[in-house]
């Protein structure tokens, strides 16, 4: 069954609060991810902040979730969300709470936690929000957990994000949470978004290391080795793979990645041993076999 990712289009809606985590979950979808795109609205003839006209979309209570799937709320002109017209629209609220109730992940972009702010869900909750509306969302909802300094927040299926931009950090973050790093990675690369931000100060995968360039032959060869890793390989194997000659791959793989082939193989494999020890079915000559060392002690070795 596809997870559904259904955008709940606000009246006044910042259209880049949309487009960005649309296009990354598009991408995602691209790659062979079991998602499907939905949209709805409160009415409808929704505008944008900008007064671009979105059209017709379905409405809200239309919506079929299934447990797991994501409602997503990108934020829209302060004016509106202090309106009347919104925090009177109990109905409206009320299907946002039923539907986190109901086992939906929640996530906001932007100002759009003032709307589950209103809603109640961010009750004794961390989030976040623009840097210019923490301030004011703490005091307009005192039982809210405002985090300032942040690109997101990740609290048991409530997901909140800060300025424009972290709309798409937050996606990739769901997004890896679903379908693993290297998966995220790909749509990161295809959205020329080479460093991932983390929402937090957590660690970063290894395999997420060293992309901050935009040079298509390593990535192709770092992408093969991820895929690979239970594969021995050597220089010339991997220079063919970048379309050139061994002397300037490993020149170009070092200047682009700070980090030498060997390095960056040796991080892939510990980080692999490392998720592959998760597994008590495993034997530690299973694990070496699956990351491309030839006995035991070469994985000991490895690991000291």
């Amino acid at each position: 069954m596809k997870i559904k990712f259904v955008f709940l289009l606000l009246p006044e809606i910042h259209l880049m609060d949309l487009a960005g985590p649309d296009q990354a979950i598009h991408e995602a979808i691209e790659y062979g991810a079991d998602f499907e795109i939905m949209y709805c609205s409160v009415k409808d003839g929704v505008t944008s902040s900008a007064g671009l006209p979105l059209g017709n979309v379905s409405s809200y209570l239309n919506v079929q979730f299934n447990k797991g799937d994501f409602l997503i709320i990108p934020g829209s002109n302060a004016s509106y969300l202090q309106s009347n017209e919104f925090k009177d629209n109990h109905e409206l609220l009320h299907w946002i709470c039923t539907s986190y109730q109901n086992g939906i992940n929640i996530c906001s972009i932007c100002a759009g936690a003032f709307a589950l702010a209103e809603s109640g869900l961010l009750n004794d909750v961390l989030c976040t929000t623009h840097f210019k509306r923490t301030k004011q969302l703490q005091e307009q909802y005192p039982k809210t957990k405002v985090i300032e300094n942040i690109l997101f927040t990740d609290a048991d299926g409530i997901y909140t994000s800060a300025g424009i931009a972290s709309g798409i950090d937050l996606t990739l973050h769901i997004i890896e949470k679903l379908k693993g790093s290297h998966f995220a990675h790909l749509v990161a690369r295809e959205l020329v978004v080479y460093t991932r931000r983390n929402g937090n100060a957590s660690q970063d995968s290894e395999m997420l290391q060293f992309r901050n360039h935009i040079h298509s032959g390593i990535h192709k060869v770092q992408d093969w080795i991820i895929e690979n890793i239970h594969v021995k390989t050597n220089l010339n194997e991997l220079a063919e793979i970048a379309n050139m000659s061994e002397r300037n791959f490993t020149r170009t793989f070092k200047k682009e990645t700070n980090a030498t082939v060997t390095e960056f193989i040796t991080l892939i494999r510990r980080e692999k041993i490392r998720e592959l020890s998760k597994n008590p079915d495993l034997s530690r000559i299973e694990i070496a076999s699956k990351v491309g060392l030839e006995s035991e002690r070469h994985l000991s070795r490895l690991l000291n």
